[in-house]
């Protein structure tokens, strides 16, 4: 997705949870010094290592038990906290990773040094983070932001680390995406979240998935009927 389509979208988020844009701007500013001297995984890069099949692995409650019966097809991409489940129940590194820093670092830096590629996003509340994380990462990182980009750094869509996993495929052109550990029903809990507020961004996340889904795109996702 273009800037220019995401834009009202990204308004809308910042009107509905409060954000500053000028934050998320500064976010952006931090991340693309920090990766000054680092190995950029840029656009085409990305295009070479997503291909027209793509396994998504959002951070769900029920992703560890679909990592033991799932067939993983084309390219695994790891939203945040789904790099460690997938590192400790298949003994993988996923092939990319989107996070903005909030799961288990040491598990994406790892991840990193066996050859994932690390999309990293930017955002107000996580400057932090990025100075103390950013640095360790050995590996290809692509930096991008949810406000507007500039030259180094890249937005392809998105507000949480799932569903912008599920536009980053979209955007280079994968046509069938198989979605495990997307309960959004049953979000895994994190403690000193507010549950309403991870409702409200879970409401977002499936209308960025499901809601906007291309002709051409074919969404699987995996079957949480049976508990």
């Amino acid at each position: 997705m273009d800037y220019s389509e995401w834009e009202p979208r990204y308004l809308r988020i910042v009107d509905e949870f409060k954000f500053s844009v000028q934050e998320d701007e500064k976010a952006a500013r931090v991340l693309h010094r920090l990766c000054r001297g680092k190995r950029i995984c840029a656009p085409e890069c990305l295009r070479r290592r997503i291909g027209k099949e793509v396994t998504i692995l959002g951070d769900g409650p029920g992703l560890e038990k679909e990592l033991l019966r799932a067939e993983l097809r084309g390219t695994v991409i790891a939203a945040d906290g789904a790099t460690s489940k997938i590192m400790h129940c298949r003994g993988r590194a996923p092939d990319i990773i989107v996070t903005d820093l909030d799961g288990d670092v040491a598990d994406q830096l790892a991840a990193s040094a066996q050859g994932a590629v690390v999309v990293v996003l930017a955002h107000g509340d996580n400057i932090e983070h990025l100075e103390r994380y950013v640095p360790w990462f050995s590996g290809l990182l692509t930096p991008t932001t949810q406000s507007r980009p500039f030259e180094g750094i890249y937005n392809f869509g998105g507000f949480t680390d799932g569903d912008r996993a599920v536009m980053l495929a979209r955007h280079f052109g994968a046509e069938n995406i198989w979605l495990l550990g997307f309960d959004l029903e049953r979000p895994r809990p994190k403690g000193g979240r507010d549950p309403e507020v991870k409702r409200r961004k879970l409401r977002l996340s499936r209308e960025f998935i499901w809601g906007i889904n291309p002709p051409g795109v074919r969404l699987h996702p995996a079957d949480y009927s049976d508990g």
